[in-house]
C-alpha cells in the first residue's frame, strides 16, 4: 500500500529487521546517515543521497504551495501554474523574446479587459465580441513565437526520463532522471524557470483547464462524487474546495493574480531539493549556490489557520447520474505527527488494502455484494484529513446494502482485537512496499521532499517506524472505536439516473 502520494509510512513486522533493510538499502550506512543535507542562504533546501550503482539521479523540486494556500479569488492558481510552468522561460519556449515581449503584453491587456468586461451585467455585446475577436488575432500571431515543449524536447535530448509535474492541496512538485553527467543542464534549466518564467498562453491555458475540469469533473462519475465527499465534509476547511478550481475560479483567474502568486511563493524559501543518484555533494552543493544562490528568498508560505470543527452527526450527499452506483464514505482523522495518524496506516492495510484485506474478502469474495473496494487517506496530509472507503456495489446488489455491510466491518474492528497474526502481517506487507519503493532514485526523492515539506523534516521518513512498532492491537481497537463513529462519518452516494441505488 502506498497512499498518501504513493509514500508508505507503515512499519516494519520487526523493527530491527527494517532498519537492517534500511542499512543495504543505503550502503554501508544506515539511510539516516546517508542523507546529506543543506541549506543555502536564500532559504533552499537540499536534500542529497549518493548512490553509484548506476551513472543516473533523480531529482525532485517541491514547493510547499498547493490549494490550501488558495483564497477564493485564487482558487485553482496552483493548478493553473503547474501547466504554466512547462510553457518557458525569456530564454526557453520562445523563438524571440524581445519581438514576443510586447505583444504578450499587448494579449494580457486585451485579455484583461475582455476579463473584467465579461463580469459586469450591463456589458455591451458588441464591444464584447470585439475584444474576443481581437484577443483572438493576438493568439494567433502569438504562435509564431512559441516553441512548444522546449524544457520536455531537451530533457529527452540529454537522456532525461519521467519529467513531469504534479499538484496537491498540500504542494507542488516537478520530477526528472536524468544521466549523473547532465546535472548542470538540470541545474540551469531549473534556476531559470525558477527566475525567468513566462506565463505565454495564459488565456488559451485556462480554457484547457475548464475543458479538463468537464472532463475529469462534471462528466467523470468518480471525481463528481469524490468533489462532493470533500465539499460535504468539510466546512471551514480549504481541503473542501477542488484543486482544479471550480469552473467560474478558473474563467476569473487573472494574469496578474497568478504571476502575483508565482513571484511570492515559488521561491526558495518554500523549496525542497531531493537528488539521488550518482552525485557528489559537495560538487553538488557548489553548482546548486552557482545557479539558485542569487535568487531572492520570497515569501514563506503561511499557515492555514482554518480549523475544522468537531462533526456533530452524520451528514449525507446523494448525486444523481447516468452512471453505475458508487458509495464514499469517509471519517474525520489526524494527520502528522499525530500517535493516531499512525494507528491509520495499519488500519488501512487491515480493512482495505488488498485482497487479502478485510472488507476485500467480505464484500467481494464471500457475500458478493460489491465489485471492488478500498480505503485511503485524502485529500491531503499536512492537516487533519479523512480515512475514505470507496466501493462499487456489484448488481443487483444496493449502495445501501455494501453501507451496512462496511459498518459491521468496522464495528468489528472496534470491538474485537486484531490477531497477532493479522498485524503481523499487515506490517511485513507494508515494510515489504515500503523497502520496494525506497529502492528507487524516484521514491526516495520523492518521499525526502514530501517529508521534509509536510512534516517539516525529512527525517520522519525514518523515526516514524519505530513509534509504528510499538502499535498493539489494543491500540488499533480503541483509535477504529473513537473515530468510526457515525457522527464523525460523511456519506456519498452516486445513483443511477432512474434506476438502482
Amino acid at each position: 500500500m502506498l497512499s498518501k502520494l504513493c509514500l508508505t509510512r507503515g512499519p516494519a513486522t520487526l523493527f530491527t529487521l527494517f532498519l537492517l533493510s534500511l542499512t543495504t538499502l543505503a550502503g554501508a550506512d544506515t539511510l539516516a546517515e546517508k542523507v546529506r543535507e543543506h541549506t543555502f542562504a536564500n532559504g533552499l533546501k537540499l536534500l542529497l543521497v549518493e548512490r553509484a550503482d548506476a551513472p543516473t539521479f533523480t531529482a525532485y523540486i517541491t514547493i510547499g504551495v498547493g490549494s490550501v494556500h488558495e483564497t477564493s479569488e485564487t482558487r485553482g492558481v496552483a493548478h493553473l501554474l503547474e501547466h504554466m510552468l512547462f510553457k518557458g522561460t525569456t530564454t526557453l519556449g520562445t523563438s524571440d523574446y524581445a519581438r514576443e515581449k510586447p505583444l504578450l503584453e499587448e494579449i494580457e491587456d486585451v485579455g484583461t479587459r475582455l476579463d473584467v468586461l465579461k463580469g459586469r451585467k450591463d456589458a455591451d455585446a458588441k464591444e464584447l465580441e470585439g475584444l474576443r475577436q481581437r484577443l483572438g488575432e493576438l493568439q494567433e500571431r502569438h504562435k509564431a513565437f512559441v516553441v512548444k515543449d522546449e524544457f520536455s524536447r531537451i530533457y529527452a535530448e540529454n537522456g532525461g526520463v519521467g519529467y513531469n509535474a504534479f499538484t496537491g492541496k498540500d504542494l507542488t512538485t516537478y520530477l526528472v532522471s536524468l544521466p549523473a553527467n547532465k546535472l548542470e543542464l538540470w541545474a540551469a534549466i531549473e534556476a531559470d524557470r525558477m527566475k525567468n518564467a513566462v506565463l505565454r498562453e495564459f488565456f488559451t491555458e485556462r480554457e484547457v483547464i475548464r475543458e479538463e475540469r468537464r472532463r475529469s469533473y462534471d462528466s467523470d462519475p468518480g471525481g463528481m462524487l469524490y468533489e462532493h465527499l470533500l465539499s460535504t465534509a468539510f466546512t471551514v476547511h480549504p481541503y473542501r474546495n477542488p484543486i482544479i478550481g471550480w469552473h467560474s475560479d478558473i474563467e476569473n483567474l487573472s494574469l496578474e493574480e497568478t504571476r502575483d502568486f508565482l513571484k511570492r511563493y515559488y521561491a526558495p524559501v518554500n523549496t525542497v531539493m531531493a537528488l539521488v543518484g550518482d552525485l557528489d555533494f559537495d560538487a553538488t552543493v557548489a553548482m546548486i549556490e552557482r545557479y539558485f544562490g542569487d535568487i531572492p528568498p520570497g515569501t514563506p508560505v503561511p499557515p492555514v489557520t482554518a480549523v475544522e470543527p468537531p462533526q456533530r452527526g452524520e451528514k449525507r450527499v446523494e448525486v444523481s447520474f447516468d452512471a453505475e452506483p458508487a458509495l464514499l464514505v469517509g471519517y474525520h482523522k489526524p494527520t502528522l505527527p499525530e500517535r493516531e495518524d499512525y494507528v491509520f496506516d495499519l488500519i488501512d492495510l487491515i480493512l482495505g488494502q488488498g485482497r487479502t484485506s478485510r472488507l476485500y474478502r467480505s464484500l467481494v469474495v464471500e457475500k458478493q455484494l460489491a465489485a471492488d473496494i478500498s480505503t485511503s487517506a485524502a485529500p491531503g496530509s499536512r492537516y487533519p484529513n479523512l480515512f475514505v472507503i470507496s466501493a462499487t456495489p456489484r448488481h443487483p446488489h444496493t449502495t445501501a446494502e455494501v453501507e451496512e455491510a462496511i459498518y459491521a466491518e468496522l464495528d468489528r474492528l472496534a470491538s474485537e482485537l486484531v490477531s497477532a497474526e493479522e498485524l503481523t502481517r499487515s506490517r511485513n506487507r507494508l515494510a515489504t512496499d515500503r523497502l520496494r519503493y525506497l529502492k528507487t532514485n524516484s521514491g526516495l526523492a520523492r518521499m525526502l521532499t514530501y517529508y521534509q515539506t509536510i512534516a517539516g523534516d525529512w527525517r520522519y521518513l525514518v523515526d516514524y517506524d519505530e513509534e509504528v512498532a510499538s502499535i498493539g492491537a489494543e491500540e488499533i481497537m480503541a483509535t477504529a472505536k473513537r473515530y468510526f463513529s457515525p457522527a464523525n462519518r460523511t456519506v456519498a452516494v452516486l445513483n443511477k439516473e432512474g434506476g438502482q441505488r
